[in-house]
């Protein structure tokens, strides 16, 4: 029952069987570059993981694990042996404010040949999603329905050693959802349970049969199992019975449960895992026949949605307005209305909990995407994964951030001793909340650029020892005489301070002397030149 089931820009645009995979990323991960193909039974396109983390290496799981019921995307995976924190980034193809169902898969198949599946922590920016533990399966998917902030256009999905062993992903999806469905007061909506009830096939649907791949499992379990159910299903195979904006796919709206006995209620139950747990529920009905019928449905013994109406070949979609908790399970009735002559059915359920996001906002996007260029510039080789500041547990090496509530952002960068060569990349520009800035000890060279003066916050600057050149910016230098910056240059032996007369005097002498010496060359080399014609012209004249 328990079954639970993220640097690059990719948007795949592919239509499949009718079917427009533009709001789907698919990630294959541990599979090398170039290595994309589209799996013959979802017909999804996967794609390497390569542009989305630069970290961790690629395996194969063991042979022993090989069969036909692993998928192809199951066969490898990536691992993360080095760091805390491994994160995908996913940036959205639009702005921010769209809601995805993200899954994240697992297949550990004794890949390290040791027989201990770790154990380790799975995020999403900022929040812990999931403890990923496996018990009795070496398999486990995550799932997870989440509204993305407006104020950022990408997605951190994030592996946490916790010292159990080594985390490692095998797969990574995105499926862009309607914004109308789904709906929570707070939070994001954790997968508990998605059951097709009445499947005449015991097998999980998902795409192409379901539009947004949700992956619907048969009603297998102890609670969808009663003899005083019957399944039933139709032949239809119509797009009716998707007809809402949920779009249950029509293979999972043509079966359904009702009582045995026509005046009995469909009585079952879910358990929550632990007390008071915040849960949202979704029930799905269609009615496969010509009929109508009227129902009440009941949850915990309260009337929670009453005078549902069914109609032929017409989906309803009964969702809750709120969340709702229980000691240990939610316990369900649905029950025929005085007035109906028909039992009640029931087609589908979805069940999720909440998972309140409690981490600080993301890091200022234009901050992030600032950081993010001046890494790869630099090749910088550090902790730097997935946003830079939450949670702040896991922030970045040698960065500071500040927290107020509606914004993070980036207030202090210290990269001394860290290697960094050439100009001094337009990207530190970016970082406009900066109060410290400390390179020194680098090889950076090239001028002092000006955008550092028009840093508005900015207080500390060290660019002693490097390798500049040419003079200061006016700018940076009237801020440190009013002492409303500490500025640092010492070791650069070839930049000077634009008004230091000391400098300019030393320069002009120099500049005058090589002039002077450029002259005399100048004057030998004619002096040279006419004494040779003119003994050239003596030989001529003897002969």
């Amino acid at each position: 029952m328990k079954l639970f089931m993220l640097y690059g820009c990719l948007t795949l645009v592919l239509l499949v069987h009718g079917q427009d995979q533009s709001g789907f990323i698919s990630i294959d991960c541990g599979i090398s570059e170039g290595s994309d193909y589209t799996d013959e039974n979802t017909t999804i396109s996967y794609n390497s993981d390569v542009g989305y983390i630069d970290t961790g290496t690629n395996h194969n799981i063991s042979s022993d694990y090989m069969s036909a019921d692993v998928s192809r995307r199951l066969s490898n995976l990536r691992s993360f042996p080095d760091g805390i924190k491994n994160c995908y980034t996913i940036h959205q193809a639009q702005a921010g404010g769209d809601k995805y169902l993200i899954r994240a898969s697992f297949m550990y198949g004794n890949y390290d040949s040791k027989n201990q599946p770790p154990e380790f922590e799975l995020y999403l920016d900022g929040d812990q999603w999931h403890t990923i533990r496996f018990n009795a399966s070496d398999f486990v998917r995550a799932e997870i329905i989440h509204n993305v902030p407006a104020t950022t256009a990408y997605i951190h999905v994030c592996l946490v050693n916790t010292g159990l062993g080594t985390p490692f992903i095998s797969g990574l999806d995105l499926r862009r959802l309607d914004t109308s469905i789904y709906k929570t007061n707070s939070g994001s909506l954790k997968l508990f349970n998605r059951i097709d009830l009445g499947s005449t096939t015991n097998k999980t649907v998902r795409y192409p049969d379901d539009v947004y791949d949700r992956i619907w499992f048969p009603d297998t379990t102890e609670e969808f199992s009663s003899p005083e159910w019957e399944a039933f299903s139709s032949s239809y195979n119509t797009d009716a019975l998707s007809a809402n904006n949920y779009k249950p796919p029509y293979q999972v709206m043509a079966t359904a449960i009702r009582p045995v006995n026509g005046r009995n209620s469909l009585n079952f139950w879910v358990e929550i895992g632990y007390p008071r747990q915040q849960m949202y529920v979704y029930m799905h009905f269609a009615e496969i026949g010509p009929v109508q019928r009227e129902f009440d449905i009941y949850i915990n013994n309260a009337s929670w949605s009453p005078g549902v109406v069914t109609n032929y070949l017409r989906p309803v979609t009964i969702s809750s307005p709120y969340s709702m908790s229980a000691d240990l399970r939610l316990n369900f009735s649905i029950r025929a209305a005085a007035q109906s002559t028909l039992p009640p059915i029931l087609n589908a359920l979805e069940v999720y909990e909440v998972l309140e996001l409690r981490s600080p906002t993301p890091t200022r996007q234009s901050e992030f995407e600032a950081i993010e260029n001046i890494k790869l510039a630099y090749r910088v080789e550090r902790n730097w994964q997935g946003d830079p500041c939450v949670p702040k547990e896991y922030s970045w090496e040698n960065l500071r951030c500040h927290y107020d509530g509606n914004s993070t952002r980036i207030i202090s960068l210290n990269l001394s001793s860290s290697s960094l060569s050439g100009n001094m990349d337009s990207s530190f520009s970016g970082l406009t909340s900066l109060e410290s800035l400390d390179l020194s000890n680098n090889n950076l060279t090239g001028l002092v650029p000006n955008f550092l003066s028009k840093l508005p916050s900015l207080k500390t600057l060290n660019l002693s020892r490097n390798n500049f050149i040419g003079s200061i910016p006016p700018a940076l230098i009237e801020k440190s005489k009013i002492g409303s910056l500490t500025l640092r240059t010492e070791g650069n032996l070839h930049l000077f301070q634009a008004d230091s007369g000391a400098r300019k005097k030393t320069f002009f002498v120099i500049a005058s002397i090589a002039s002077c010496l450029v002259i005399v060359v100048v004057i030998l080399a004619i002096w040279w030149s006419l004494k040779r014609r003119k003994q050239q012209g003596t030989y001529l004249w003897m002969i």
